[in-house]
């Protein structure tokens, strides 16, 4: 590989999409990914909700992936019954998303999950959710801030000792840990904010929303695990 790692980013897919003069099905991404991945050094690409078989095959293609944030994933991915709080369903997203989990946890492409993306990694492994935290995004569309912990000696730690205030937009958080993971940072309410894998392996998923901020620090360490070895 040379030049800029490239980073695959999911999609939301949205039926009533309104731009200038049109109002169309749209593949949508907020702005603030593609730029925090750009500012971070990598050369960003969408990846919309396609067929689940042809996950390897994008996976292979890619530097490293992005898991984005976005609707509740489907309790049923998890064995549970759905909250009345949850949101509508976005199968065809979650089938897709999961999909590229799983490849590039087999190929071993630097990954990570942002939010709803650390939630749907979570139950790629196994894990469950709690379907909603009273108290937490009680305010349509407005992100909000609070402190996350590092767990030390873990690789999210690695990359931001400290704690730090993050912005943060959501109502459900990671319940039981998927296989392998651990949990890499807590809010003050014991809310895990960070799940990881320590395999060796990249593999990262934050719950809160660092696209909303001005802290490279995640995306550099992924974009970093995404480039060529040292020396190359």
């Amino acid at each position: 590989m040379t030049g800029r790692p490239l980073i695959g980013i999911s999609t939301y897919l949205e039926a009533g999409a309104r731009w200038g003069v049109w109002e169309l099905e749209a593949a949508l991404l907020p702005a603030g990914y593609p730029r925090l991945v750009q500012a971070a050094g990598g050369l960003a690409v969408m990846l919309p909700p396609d067929e689940p078989s042809l996950a390897a095959s994008a996976v292979a293609r890619l530097d490293g992936l992005v898991i984005a944030g976005g609707p509740d994933v489907d309790p049923v991915r998890y064995g549970a019954e759905r909250d009345d709080r949850t949101g509508p369903p976005a199968r065809a997203r979650d089938a897709w998303e999961l999909a590229l989990i799983e490849a590039a946890l087999q190929a071993r492409v630097p990954l990570l999950g942002i939010c709803r993306g650390m939630q749907l990694l979570n139950v790629a492994l196994g894990g469950t959710l709690v379907q909603h935290l009273d108290g937490h995004a009680e305010v349509v569309g407005v992100f909000g801030r609070h402190s996350v912990k590092p767990v030390p000696g873990t690789l999210y730690a690695g990359v931001v000792p400290e704690e730090t205030a993050v912005p943060t937009y959501h109502h459900q958080s990671v319940d039981r840990l998927g296989a392998g993971l651990v949990a890499s940072a807590y809010a003050a309410d014991g809310t895990v904010e960070a799940v990881e894998l320590p395999s060796g392996d990249w593999v990262l998923g934050v719950q809160w929303h660092p696209e909303m901020g001005g802290d490279l620090r995640v995306m550099r360490a992924l974009v970093r695990a995404a480039g060529p070895p040292a020396g190359v």
